[in-house]
């Protein structure tokens, strides 16, 4: 059943409205009318089976069936800092990754990414990935829309690590020394309600002394297994051992 995302300003005792595109999306793409349902989600994750009453491409007027709390959401927060990669790969970890269960993106100027941000197309950019995070959080039936936030420099990047009790940096050359037991042991140690930030490098990866600045700062550096992945592919391996261990092993 499709769904969306609302604010608390769109509803009314059991009465709900949805604007926007996503009226428009309703009406003219999906194209449902008075009587079909739909799911609608509050920004506290409560989620309702609503059934239309009435349908305009500006507005939808819905009756909420009933409010209840899902668990569609990862045990733990986990925040990926990506540093800035070249072309789209920003947008394809934003949407995977929200589909996996990311809570937080936090793109980062790394020393080798190519992509330099221009903070003149900065308001512009965040829409457009906001919106990719929005539907494939409506896509995934999750009951949050992971946070995004532009682009830092490293040491922003590591005063944003003070708000998190872990803190790694998946590093290749961890990889190629076959240390690979440390993520494990990490997650061994973790328990609902912790939260993880997980620092990635761009294509060429984190130079020696980004990485040196992380650990001196706290950050502990893991391998992901004896291959190299790349920069697009290490952040939804590591949310999908998250969730392998968190949730199918439990």
């Amino acid at each position: 059943m499709q769904r969306y995302f609302i604010g608390f300003d769109h509803v009314e005792d059991d009465q709900i409205w949805i604007s926007g595109e996503d009226a428009h999306h309703i009406s003219r793409v999906m194209r449902m009318k008075a009587g079909d349902s739909f799911i609608a989600v509050l920004p506290d994750g409560s989620s309702s089976q609503c059934k239309i009453l009435q349908t305009a491409e500006s507005k939808v007027f819905a009756k909420a069936l009933g409010w209840k709390q899902e668990e569609k959401e990862l045990p733990i927060k986990v925040a990926i800092g990506s540093g800035l990669p070249k072309g789209d790969k920003l947008e394809w970890i934003i949407q995977k990754g929200t589909e996996l269960g990311a809570h937080t993106f936090i793109p980062f100027n790394a020393a080798r990414s190519i992509v330099k941000w221009d903070p003149k197309k900065s308001e512009k950019k965040l829409v457009r990935w906001e919106k990719i995070a929005k539907e494939a959080a409506e896509q995934s039936h999750r009951t949050t829309v992971p946070g995004i936030t532009p682009p830092v420099e490293l040491m922003k990047l590591i005063e944003t690590g003070l708000e998190y009790r872990f803190k790694v940096i998946a590093y290749e050359e961890e990889a190629k020394n076959g240390h690979s037991s440390k993520f494990a042991s990490l997650l061994a140690k973790m328990t609902p309600g912790d939260s993880l930030l997980v620092i990635f490098g761009p294509e060429g990866g984190l130079t020696a002394e980004e990485v040196s600045i992380l650990e001196n700062n706290g950050f502990i550096s893991v391998g992901l297994g004896p291959r190299i992945l790349r920069t697009e592919t290490a952040p939804l391996y590591v949310l999908s051992a998250i969730s392998y261990h968190f949730e199918l092993m439990r």
